[in-house]
């Protein structure tokens, strides 16, 4: 698997995930699933994203938007 499809998954993980904590736990895990939207907008348009530069230092293969 690329970083592309990684940080698709993990996003979509991190935003189910929070939503569900939203609903069971507190409203304030919204801030988090926000923080993930912001994050994903942002590397839209500069192409930084803080996951994939994990990614990539731990040996992942690049796709084509994170190379």
């Amino acid at each position: 698997m690329s970083i592309d499809r990684l940080v698709f998954a993990i996003a979509g993980v991190f935003i189910l995930l929070s939503l569900a904590l939203s609903q069971v736990h507190h409203e304030n895990w919204l801030w988090f699933t926000g923080f993930v939207g912001v994050n994903m907008f942002q590397a839209a348009f500069t192409g930084f994203c803080p996951l994939a530069k994990i990614l990539k230092a731990l040996g992942i293969k690049p796709g084509q938007a994170f190379n």
